[in-house]
């Protein structure tokens, strides 16, 4: 695709996301923030724009404009409610099993759908015994005859009460090469969403359980063959979980500064803006270098990824420092706004809330360290961007 025109197609997408999430969205975030449960109208509301399918080729209804395209979405809604920024890439790590590992017939099946908004995905690999090791999962799927029987319980899985198709990563027998992946509509038998329970921030996202209990589906559901399941959840988590992540963190950071700039306009001390003093004003210097940090970080990371580039250490990077750099900020924030960030009245309070939910999914910051110290020895153990990278580039080629 011409880089010209998909930087026009870049800049007009980011208007309309914009002028979206200001229009249809921000309206709604105090009756959210009071329910404290999903948003299922909303989220349906936000899939139906397309903006799914950004990652998706042509060919199955997408716009094929890569992840720079899907960090410009997520990072815009995010900006206005981090929970619907959190369900748009949720639903994107839908979205990444079935494009790197899905069969013709499972893309022609359901691309489409998801594009258009007609089916919100999810994938569910984490359980409540093993945590973030995907090894310890003890979930499983046992053929029968055409048919696989999936028992086990997860957990954390976003967009759990509102997803239409789940990529379950289940095993099917011993060791790392024992797991498989397998999808699973939320309308078969045996299939139940656990209770949702009130979560500190993101309210309007849902992330919560799943159970199979003899859930059957068809052999054609088997994502790739028996044990690519490993290659499921590492792919999905580090390819599009980290750069989503950075997205959404990005956005929340955006709306700490550009509110805690409001904030000091408004106040004044000694008869000028709070502004004027310089303590705020270091402060504030301090959350713009951070967002311009992370702004960077964030979009090189990405760049590298739509380009088929070896880039996993920069999306380690990009999360670590947009999470931490957001959480930071909005330490700031809360500490220029004093008491008055501590009311409702004003969103510095639900940010801080919102951004602190970024540190676990995908890696928490130790994990981001420990990687990138990996990188620094020379130790890491190859690449997933290197070997989809091909799968990368084809789908937003024109």
């Amino acid at each position: 695709m011409d880089g010209y025109f998909a930087g026009r197609r870049h800049h007009r997408l980011r208007d309309q996301v914009r002028e979206f999430a200001e229009r249809e969205v921000r309206p709604r975030v105090p009756a959210m923030e009071a329910a404290r449960t999903v948003d299922r109208e909303v989220s349906r509301h936000i899939a139906r724009q397309g903006w799914l399918g950004v990652t998706i080729g042509e060919e199955y209804g997408g716009a094929g404009l890569g992840h720079l395209a899907k960090t410009i979405v997520i990072e815009e809604l995010s900006r206005v409610s981090g929970a619907m920024g959190a369900m748009v890439q949720a639903s994107q790590l839908g979205v990444a099993k079935i494009l790197h590992f899905g069969s013709d017939a499972q893309k022609k099946a359901w691309l489409p759908s998801i594009a258009a908004g007609a089916c919100l995905p999810t994938i569910a690999v984490t359980e409540p015994e093993s945590g973030g090791h995907v090894l310890g999962m003890g979930a499983t799927a046992v053929r029968d005859g055409d048919e696989y029987v999936l028992n086990g319980r997860k957990v954390f899985v976003g967009n759990s009460h509102v997803g239409d198709l789940h990529g379950v990563v289940v095993r099917t027998g011993p060791g790392p090469d024992g797991l498989s992946a397998f999808l699973v509509e939320s309308d078969r038998p045996g299939f139940r969403v656990g209770e949702q329970r009130p979560t500190m921030g993101l309210h309007g996202f849902g992330f919560g359980e799943l159970h199979f209990d003899d859930c059957r589906v068809p052999a054609s559901s088997l994502l790739g063959g028996e044990g690519d399941g490993l290659a499921v959840a590492y792919s999905s988590s580090v390819l599009y979980g980290r750069a989503n992540l950075t997205a959404v963190s990005l956005g929340i950071h955006r709306a700490i500064l550009e509110e805690t700039i409001r904030f000091c306009e408004e106040r004044r001390r000694y008869g000028k803006p709070l502004h004027e003093l310089p303590s705020v004003r270091l402060k504030l210097g301090a959350m713009q270098s951070r967002l311009m940090t992370s702004r960077l970080a964030a979009y090189h990371a990405v760049h590298l990824l739509d380009e088929g580039l070896p880039c996993d250490a920069e999306l380690m990077n990009a999360k670590l420092v947009n999470v931490e750099s957001a959480i930071d900020s909005a330490r700031c924030a809360m500490e220029i706004h004093a008491a008055a960030g501590l009311f409702t009245d004003r969103p510095v309070e639900r940010y801080l809330r919102d951004a602190l939910h970024m540190v676990a999914p995908a890696g928490t910051s130790d994990i981001q360290l420990l990687r990138l110290a990996e990188v620094a020895l020379g130790k890491e153990k190859g690449q997933w961007s290197a070997r989809l990278g091909d799968v990368v580039r084809m789908a937003h080629a024109g």
